[in-house]
């Protein structure tokens, strides 16, 4: 199935205190390893602001920047040109190739998929929509809030297969990368 990927990546990152997604662990920054497990979209959209190591990427802002993730995806979400649309963090290190498989092969004809966590808690940057859809419910919303965005949509929750290395991890601070760089 052909797919365009957005990866949000301009938020202010309070809790981090730096670029979040520029910070290195395991060799790659976090928005490269995001950027690899969607390496088969059709086109990659990252929110933010202009980093060298994507290259390739369709580089945009919300406005104003650091706005939040709903204008994030507005912004991103203009850009997309396939009828599927992978939405991610770009903080999330363990998500491979094979869990945007799974969220891709889950969509079917539903509105979209996302990954839950250990606890089943939907985990709104790692999921797979129609992008039609996501128009949709996005046009006139007046919201902040993803979950109150996207939740409504009824979305198909996908699992992934338990291990040390959860693909729904984020790192949020300083301690959870260093986290990320010990399981890694």
């Amino acid at each position: 199935m052909g797919f365009d990927a957005v990866l949000l990546a301009g938020g202010r990152a309070r809790r981090f205190g730096a670029d979040k997604p520029a910070a290195p662990v395991g060799g790659r920054t976090l928005v490269e390893w995001a950027a690899a497990a969607v390496a088969g979209a059709s086109r990659l959209i990252v929110v933010g602001p202009r980093r060298d190591v994507l290259p390739d990427a369709v580089v945009v802002r919300e406005d104003p920047p650091g706005a939040g993730p709903v204008p994030a995806l507005r912004a991103g979400l203009a850009e997309v040109r396939a009828g599927t649309v992978v939405l991610l963090a770009a903080d999330l290190p363990f998500l491979r190739p094979a869990h945007v498989a799974s969220l891709l092969h889950a969509v079917g004809e539903r509105p979209g998929a996302v990954l839950v966590d250990e606890d089943g808690r939907e985990q709104w940057l790692a999921g797979c929509w129609r992008t039609a859809v996501l128009r949709a419910a996005l046009d006139g919303y007046p919201g902040e809030s993803l979950r109150g965005l996207l939740g409504p949509l009824d979305p198909v929750t996908v699992a992934p297969p338990p291990g040390a290395r959860p693909a729904w991890y984020d790192c949020d601070t300083p301690e959870q990368l260093a986290a990320a760089e010990r399981l890694l």
